[in-house]
């Protein structure tokens, strides 16, 4: 074989080779920490990048966020109650040049910093304090946690409590407390029901009795007025009788024995009544008077004579 082939095969596989070694693809997630012989050069951004072949070694970093499975512990609340929790931590790399040379391993260390100020913040609360507020601890927790891995250049974005088990004894409690407040809020609410029921059946009733007062009242409006109506229709059919009467007699220019007569046709009315006394007037004597002209006059016309008799009787009483 020729040498000069030779040769340049090697050098064809050589350069290859050299060209492989300097050559590093950076995905969209990662950045890329360069060492040259030990020493830290620069980071390198996601894309095809290049670097000094045999002497520069690339670590890459992943930038994603990641999920930390806290391990379930016992801790024990301020009133003395043994718990069982476990969390979730869910933290990003912000800074790859710390998170590579500020720990050794972030993940683990984010675990046991979990589990550390889990026992501590539920240290300073009671059970009830506990189960009835995850949200407090989440936010107590994260805050914590961010500050202390912030110089590895780790961002905790939130912790999230998954599970807070009580001992069996005082869940079995617990059941019969909550079973207990069902039962006592299933009785207020049958009572209010009760209650208003008979709130709506009262106003009913008391609606009804006001519309029967209304009607009641009106039809004796009604009445009253239908009543009021008659008497004043009969006092002005009266009045206009009355009216007619004096319009007649005025008309007819009237004298003294018309007068006279017409008071003696009133007397037998007078009678009619229960009263057994009669007032005559102060001018009864002239009355009587004319009564003795009328017969006279009557007389003269030659009527009969016993029509004088009732004349007498007067003078006589």
């Amino acid at each position: 074989m020729n040498p000069v082939i030779i040769v340049l095969s090697v050098a064809v596989v050589f350069a290859f080779i050299l060209a492989a070694s300097s050559v590093r693809i950076i995905r969209p997630f990662e950045k890329g920490l360069v060492e040259r012989l030990g020493k830290f050069q620069r980071v390198l951004e996601p894309g095809l990048r290049l670097i000094v072949p045999f002497m520069d070694t690339v670590l890459k970093v992943d930038m994603r966020e990641v999920v930390i499975d806290v391990p379930s512990q016992l801790v024990i609340t301020q009133d003395n109650v043994n718990v069982e929790v476990d969390a979730i931590i869910y933290c990003q790399v912000t800074d790859p040049f710390r998170s590579r040379y500020e720990i050794t391993n972030y993940i683990h260390a984010a675990t046991k910093l979990a589990q550390t100020n889990l026992r501590n913040v539920i240290g300073e609360m009671d059970l009830d304090t506990v189960l009835s507020s995850r949200d407090t601890i989440n936010a107590q927790l994260r805050d914590v946690m961010d500050q202390a891995t912030d110089k590895w250049g780790v961002k905790v974005n939130r912790i999230e409590l998954q599970r807070i088990d009580p001992p069996a004894d005082i869940t079995d409690a617990m059941s019969r407390q909550m079973k207990a407040e069902r039962d006592k809020r299933a009785t207020i609410l049958d009572a209010e029901a009760t209650r208003q029921s008979e709130i709506t059946r009262a106003e009913g009733s008391k609606r009804a009795a006001i519309l029967e007062a209304e009607g009641y009242a009106e039809a004796v409006r009604k009445k009253a007025d239908a009543e009021k109506y008659r008497e004043v229709t009969v006092a002005e059919g009266q009045a206009q009788a009355i009216l007619n009467v004096f319009k007649a007699i005025h008309d007819g220019k009237p004298d003294e024995k018309l007068i006279t007569l017409k008071y003696l046709e009133m007397l037998p009315n007078l009678a009619k009544g229960d009263a057994n006394k009669i007032f005559l007037p102060y001018e009864a004597s002239g009355i009587i008077s004319s009564l003795s002209a009328l017969v006279e006059g009557i007389k003269d016309n030659g009527g009969p004579a016993k029509a004088a008799t009732p004349a007498k009787e007067p003078v006589a009483s």
